[in-house]
């Protein structure tokens, strides 16, 4: 609750929490007392992290409803389809995926099959900008979500760039290797004007944690 309400004060417009304790009353305690924390404007996300069977989740989503998640994000393992598309047809909430999905037609799958309302390709997992916006134009066709995973520094170009994606996840990992933050302003990130993919590398970290170093077209030792 208390990042939650952090979070709110930052100017965040939402913010998502995990669930898929051993039963669904723990969770329900925890998201009734964020809820009640930070009032029916600010929207609340839950992450399963793919923890349920299609029975449990069928369970779940409709206490979840009850106040008024924006997205139920992984409920079941990546591969099942099926059960996606059954419990996305069940719920109320929308059913969020994409970060453990790697190619454009594995997301082709989960759209021709209705399993999904949110898209949450992530550009590195699925192989670079070019597929990224496949998926996105994909959605858009679909009329589905864009709300992408991790890397917001470059996804938030992305997001500018078409008219399906309506939120970027905010994980700052790489603030001890770059010197570039996203740009927020009143809740909202903001694309850079500057050329290049949104990145500045600080290379003297980067080479502190380096394992092993190469240089492409240096002689061999």
């Amino acid at each position: 609750m208390r990042e939650s309400l952090a979070a709110q004060a930052a100017g965040f417009k939402g913010a998502k929490i995990k669930v898929g304790k051993a039963h669904v009353s723990e969770d329900m305690a925890r998201l009734k007392a964020v809820r009640a924390a930070v009032g029916d404007g600010f929207e609340i996300m839950v992450d399963a992290n793919q923890c349920f069977t299609l029975s449990e989740a069928l369970r779940r989503a409709p206490r979840y409803a009850e106040v008024g998640i924006a997205w139920f994000e992984e409920p079941l393992p990546a591969d099942d389809i099926t059960g996606h598309a059954r419990l996305a047809a069940a719920s109320e909430v929308p059913i969020a995926v994409g970060e453990s999905l790697y190619s454009v037609g594995q997301f082709a799958a989960y759209v021709q099959q209705g399993a999904a309302s949110i898209l949450q390709v992530d550009v590195a997992r699925i192989g670079g900008i070019t597929p990224w916006l496949k998926v996105a134009h994909m959605a858009e066709s679909f009329n589905l979500a864009v709300c992408p995973h991790f890397l917001m520094e470059l996804h938030v170009s992305l997001c500018a760039a078409v008219p399906s994606a309506t939120w970027v996840e905010y994980i700052p990992q790489l603030d001890a290797v770059a010197s570039s933050r996203l740009q927020i302003i009143d809740g909202h990130a903001v694309a850079p004007t500057a050329p290049g993919l949104g990145i500045e590398w600080r290379w003297d970290q980067i080479r502190q944690r380096a394992k092993a170093q190469t240089r492409i077209g240096a002689p061999a030792p």
